[in-house]
């Protein structure tokens, strides 16, 4: 299983499973994150922690911990 947390700066991937329960997930959602969007990885900050993306066309930035719950495939 391969997570949005892995990938690098650049790579586009498509959303295969979101992983969590209730807010968590809801939250991910309300973002514009879900199952068959595709996300553009814009930056990833030097720790790794935030990681900036691209998704509907509109920039969003993510903790390390949510990028965990995302599963993906690399477009």
């Amino acid at each position: 299983m391969e997570t949005l947390k892995t990938v690098k700066p650049g790579q586009k991937v498509k959303v295969i499973k979101l992983h969590g329960e209730g807010a968590v997930k809801r939250r991910i959602m309300d973002m514009g994150i879900t199952k068959g969007s595709e996300l553009t990885i814009r930056k990833v900050a030097p720790l790794g922690d935030p990681i900036e993306l691209t998704v509907r066309n509109y920039e969003l930035s993510i903790r390390k911990a949510d990028a965990e719950m995302i599963e993906i495939q690399v477009i």
